[in-house]
């Protein structure tokens, strides 16, 4: 990557730019009278920027100077990163990710010199608040991590994971939950949901008022769900294929054995929608079709366009994973947890920052942020392989390409009928590349379902039709192009779980007296849900 020369007559206009209004700002600041109000800035925040919005940046004139003073330049820095050339997209990529790094970590906001908010309340509490700050900064240097909430407000099977079940069965990687049943009748097939082993389950199962799985059950569903280990170095050692071995292909087999049925419905969330489908495609090229409907919430398949997190993934990167970590040892959680902060460095660093530690605040209870922070580490050997395969490759859409737990997997082989949920705001999984999984995914197009919901990644799926909030949109068009689909679709006001629940009934073989007795001879019942894994520590 090379600067454009000094006579790049857009750079120059930038610059010039860049002068006049701070010579403007400047001016204003000297013709402004003690006691006047504060123009409007000459460079406005962005949308939904909310650091500057105490009286105070505007009120003091020297403050309002140093607030208006860094959005001129995170704006000319921003508009440089674009005039800049670079060799492909994705160097250009990478450098608005680190222009907007060094930005957000530069904003007058986040120092004790240049925050006023810091200042009166320092001199409000007499020095209180400071001695506060510096007692969260200890605390969060113990905890190796910055608090995002009260810790104490939450405890994993007491206010959260509550729903009643019970573990029918274990292994070394995961704990089988079977939920039990609130309805007299329940279908016939039953339902198993796969979330991710990138973070813990029960983000699907928070508190009682915006629990999927709650919500599933009331659908009279008999609903398994896969609990994750959160792998010590003793599990270091598993690849990709011992988690579709030993996971889905497992749960499945399982479930459908404590059932007595012959197929059942599944659902994969993010990492574990793909786990999902690469299993199921691995039962498909053994001759096998143990599930009847396929269900992916925000699900990569197609890893053409990954967002962000793409910009941590090259040859060199991957190759260092695979020297370090590929043959044995942990992807930690730390680091894993520092990546995604990274990706919204103002709402999930610096904010604490700025409220925990100049502020003296303790923050507020949120259950979301409490499973965000609790993390789980990645087996090195399945990160490597993920990384390689999926991330970088993009090999898992080419039929044949990939040999996965001893046969070549072709996603057009999982035929079965499927819904698809993308979230608009998705910043880790982009809605457009979520799309693209009906590309893959084999069987007539009109047994393909996508719906696109309102907010993001977390947010965007736990939107509890009780509170019926945002809104979603659908569209019968069956197009290759996810642009041309959204162009063409309605949007419909509240949650997209009754959509789905009615999509998920036609499934359903028929109705049986709910199964109020968890496991079966074979699988006695164990511990009570969430059982164990969900809460050991990373």
């Amino acid at each position: 990557m090379t600067l454009p020369p000094a006579t790049d007559p857009a750079l120059q206009a930038l610059q010039q730019e860049w002068q006049q209004k701070h010579a403007a700002l400047w001016q204003a600041m000297l013709r402004r009278k003690p006691g006047e109000a504060a123009a409007p800035p000459l460079q406005p925040p962005e949308p939904g920027d909310k650091r500057f919005d105490h009286p105070a940046w505007a009120e003091i004139p020297i403050f309002d100077y140093v607030r208006q003073s860094y959005l001129l330049n995170a704006h000319y820095l921003k508009k440089m990163a674009e005039a800049i050339p670079a060799p492909d997209g994705l160097a250009k990529d990478r450098l608005r990710f680190a222009t907007r790094q060094f930005v957000d970590a530069l904003a007058p906001s986040n120092f004790a010199a240049t925050n006023p908010e810091f200042i009166q309340k320092a001199i409000e509490t007499n020095g209180e608040s400071i001695k506060l700050g510096l007692q969260n900064l200890i605390g969060d240097m113990e905890k190796g991590r910055i608090s995002m909430t009260d810790d104490a407000a939450f405890e994993v099977g007491r206010n959260l994971a509550v729903t009643p079940g019970t573990v029918v069965f274990e292994n070394e990687l995961f704990q089988l939950l079977q939920y039990a049943p609130t309805t007299d009748t329940v279908a016939k097939r039953p339902f198993l949901i796969v979330p991710p082993c990138i973070n813990k389950f029960y983000i699907l199962d928070l508190q009682p008022e915006n629990s999927f799985v709650r919500y599933v059950v009331k659908q009279g569903q008999t609903v398994f769900l896969v609990s994750w280990r959160n792998p010590k170095q003793e599990q270091g050692h598993l690849t990709w294929d011992d988690y579709l071995e030993q996971g889905p292909l497992t749960a499945i087999r399982v479930v459908r054995e404590i059932c007595g049925s012959e197929r059942i419905n599944a659902l994969g969330f993010c990492v574990g929608g793909t786990i999902l489908s690469s299993a199921l495609a691995v039962a498909r090229a053994r001759g096998e079709d143990p599930v009847a409907s396929l269900t992916l919430l925000t699900t990569l398949l197609d890893f053409t366009d990954t967002g962000e997190i793409g910009l941590f993934v090259d040859e060199q990167s991957v190759a260092q994973r695979e020297a370090t970590i590929g043959k044995g040892g942990l992807l930690t959680a730390r680091e894993l947890s520092s990546t995604f902060s990274a990706l919204r460095a103002n709402d999930l660093i610096w904010q604490y920052v700025v409220g925990n530690y100049l502020k003296g605040n303790k923050p507020a209870p949120f259950d979301l942020l409490y499973w965000n922070a609790d993390s789980t580490n990645l087996p090195g050997p399945f990160a490597a392989w993920y990384l390689r395969h999926l991330y970088l490759e993009n090999s898992l859409r080419v039929p044949g390409k990939l040999a996965m737990c001893g046969v070549k997997a072709d996603l057009g082989k999982v035929d079965m009928p499927h819904f698809i949920l993308a979230t608009r705001e998705d910043h880790i999984v982009p809605w457009q590349s979520s799309y693209l999984g009906r590309r893959h995914l084999g069987g007539p197009s009109a047994s393909s379902t996508f719906v696109l919901g309102a907010s993001g990644h977390i947010a965007g799926v736990i939107n509890p039709a009780a509170k019926n909030k945002r809104s979603h949109w659908i569209n019968d068009s069956a197009t290759a192009d996810p642009d041309e689909w959204l162009a063409g679709a309605a949007e419909v006001k509240g949650s997209w779980w009754q959509r789905w629940a009615a999509w998920l009934r036609q499934f359903a073989d028929g109705e049986v007296p709910a199964r109020g007795r968890p496991g079966s001879k074979k699988y006695p019942p164990g511990e009570p849900a969430p059982g164990r894994y969900v809460k050991e520590k990373a």
